[in-house]
């Protein structure tokens, strides 16, 4: 009987331990793909920069054309 018992907790411990790792890898598989939606769906500007360049690169456009307004106002800077 205890032989029995035995057997019944070790394999179930292995299906149990079987199923965790299977389902581990299958949600590090749906991240890893989750990455790649996110990396092919970022915006990017022409030069393809990311957010942060693309930030700087919208102040640098800011400042072009400000001062392209005062040339054409006439305006001396």
């Amino acid at each position: 009987m205890n032989s029995a018992n035995l057997i019944v907790s070790a394999t179930s411990l292995v299906a149990v331990a079987i199923l965790a790792l299977a389902g581990l890898r299958g949600w590090q598989g749906w991240l890893k793909l989750k990455l790649r939606e996110l990396e092919m769906h970022r915006p990017e500007i022409e030069g393809g920069a990311g957010s942060g360049a693309a930030r700087i690169e919208i102040a640098d456009l800011k400042e072009r054309i400000r001062k392209l307004e005062a040339i054409a106002a006439g305006v001396d800077l």
